[in-house]
């Protein structure tokens, strides 16, 4: 949805700095909506927009979770409450790899690029290795693939 209203509605941004902000959110400690929220206020209104971005993220989200809380707190007891956030994780799974399907979609189509999501994919979601060690490595692989891919002839850079 942030991309649709940022880059295709709007046209706020162009693909690939919204690619670099979604880039950033994913690295960035904290929910990546919101970062991305931060990244693209920041780019359209500097600071303040960044500050009224976050606000607009967190400050519904924040009385939506709340007002959960409570509902849980009162339905717990029921067998189809349980069935619902069961429901509802699958959802939160399927979205996610569903955001994740599309933004590969527009990344530069190349056998770099494929490797190395397949690798991070393959080490993280099959192997379960940690997070963190897998990103400081594929952060500095990925800078060298672009810088490599860019110094190729007939690249156009």
């Amino acid at each position: 949805m942030m991309h649709r209203e940022a880059v295709e509605r709007r046209r706020w941004l162009r693909e690939k700095d919204f690619l670099a902000g979604f880039a950033i959110a994913q690295v960035l400690p904290g929910a990546n909506p919101v970062n991305l929220a931060l990244y693209i206020g920041l780019r359209t209104r500097g600071a303040l927009g960044a500050a009224v971005a976050v606000l607009g993220m967190v400050v519904p989200a924040f009385c939506v979770i709340l007002l959960m809380g409570v509902a849980y707190r009162e339905l717990a007891g029921f067998p189809a409450t349980h069935m619902v956030l069961i429901g509802l994780a699958a959802s939160g799974v399927a979205a996610t790899l569903s955001t994740g399907v599309k933004m590969a979609m527009r990344l530069d189509q190349n056998v770099l690029t494929l490797v190395i999501v397949l690798a991070v994919f393959f080490v993280i979601g099959i192997l379960h290795w940690s997070m963190i060690p897998v990103v400081i490595v594929a952060i500095p692989v990925s800078f060298a693939a672009a810088w490599w891919t860019d110094k190729e002839p007939g690249n156009g850079r």
